[in-house]
């Protein structure tokens, strides 16, 4: 049978299948039925859905070796139909049974109402149908015990999408944009001392924790040049965060942000362009002026991992404080590698619930910069972003910016 929703539909599009359908896919997985699964040898995967779409999940995240479904055809590069479910299941059947042997040690393991597993049974030497019954019983698979960890991922919906909680978010929609147009506005129009606690009433919450040396350093002697915050990257918003929680604006350098975003930004912004020698430049010199904030993964980052630092900042000053922040949102989330990025700071506030935690760390000492201590500016950037890791519970990667576009985008996030 045909299905008319996918006509048109470019091929790239179903990246979805490997960058925003995992998530919830390894939020649905039951932790008996996995377990089960888990101790079999080779496993193949039968689906009702398209391939392309559970392709990627089944291969990458539950190591298994084949993949049967549906199978969508392709004209010019768009998907127009899909083939009918026993002939693309029979295709993939005769496919497998030319590269492995189905020998009479193959168990089944599926759902009692699905029709499309039936002619792989007959080959089965003992099968096993699971009941929505007995499903609904089950536990969900602790994160912990995901077989390749969720790292990355894209979408916007930070919730598990079944039918009453995509009825409650259409719902939701014109109020949250009345909820975008006030906290906006406030933020904008009212100093940080009365913002803070009306935006608490409109459900935006947040934990703050600064070192007992903290305030000596707010009261300490002029310096001919100011802090530099070193933050990780969770939103947009994470420089304004910053700037409410010294009580006074900083200046954000940034690697990438939209003219969108920089026109209503109500605090400074200064871009940098990737290249290291101005890039240095564009520093210094607010730098000279205030106080400046940083976030040196060059990208938003969802999951409780960090990226690789960019050790540009090292070398800039010896007055270097790390900030850890975390910002957990209930319906929608505010960054995005392949959607439009304008609309990242209309989605964060239109979340009805917005908690962010920020933990501003001891200042490094002398010892631990490159100017005075004599470290290399990889070593700086690797203790500040342990620091930041070990303060969050966070977990640091080898990935970089462009790693993370390269898988969610297939390109390198360039704006």
């Amino acid at each position: 049978m045909a299905f008319l929703s996918f006509g048109g539909v470019k091929v790239e599009s179903f990246r979805i299948g490997r960058t925003v359908l995992p998530k919830f896919f390894l939020e649905d997985v039951g932790y008996e039925g996995f377990d089960m699964v888990m101790a079999c040898g080779r496993k193949i995967g039968v689906s009702d859905l398209p391939r392309v779409m559970v392709d990627g999940f089944l291969r990458y995240y539950l190591g298994t070796d084949e993949v049967v479904g549906r199978e969508l055809k392709v004209v010019c590069g768009y998907f127009v139909g899909l083939m009918e479910a026993k002939k693309a299941s029979k295709a993939c059947f005769d496919e497998i049974s030319g590269n492995y042997k189905m020998d009479s040690d193959v168990i089944a393991f599926g759902c009692l109402n699905k029709s499309l597993n039936q002619q792989f049974f007959c080959h089965c030497k003992a099968i096993y149908l699971v009941s929505e019954e007995e499903k609904r019983n089950w536990h969900i698979l602790p994160r912990k015990k995901y077989p390749t960890p969720l790292i990355s991922h894209d979408g916007r919906l930070a919730f598990r999408p079944t039918p009453l909680a995509i009825l409650a978010m259409f719902m939701w929609i014109p109020f949250g944009f009345i909820l975008f147009l006030i906290r906006t506005i406030l933020g904008l129009l009212l100093p940080y001392k009365l913002s803070i606690p009306i935006l608490s009433l409109t459900g935006t919450s947040g934990t703050l924790s600064k070192p007992n040396s903290f305030i000596s350093q707010l009261h300490s002697k002029e310096k001919s040049d100011g802090e530099l915050y070193v933050c990780n990257h969770k939103t947009l918003f994470d420089p304004i965060y910053a700037s409410i929680a010294v009580m006074k604006p900083l200046t954000a350098v940034t690697y990438s942000l939209s003219k969108y975003s920089e026109w209503f930004a109500p605090i400074e912004t200064v871009r940098l362009i990737r290249n290291r020698e101005k890039d240095s430049k564009m520093i210094k010199e607010p730098l000279r002026k205030g106080d400046l904030v940083i976030c040196p993964e060059g990208t938003t980052f969802r999951e409780p991992y960090l990226l690789r630092f960019s050790p540009l900042f090292a070398e800039e000053s010896n007055d270097i404080v790390p900030m850890a922040i975390d910002i957990q949102v209930s319906m929608f989330y505010a960054t995005t590698a392949g959607g439009f990025k304008c609309l990242d700071p209309v989605l964060l506030l239109m979340n009805p619930y917005i908690t962010c935690t920020l933990k501003i760390l001891d200042k490094l000492p002398d010892s631990l910069t490159c100017k005075s201590g004599g470290k290399s500016r990889f070593e700086v950037a690797n203790y500040v972003r342990a620091q930041i890791a070990k303060a969050l519970g966070f977990e640091c990667t080898t990935l970089t910016r462009k790693d993370k576009y390269t898988f969610l985008a297939g390109n390198e996030g360039l704006i």
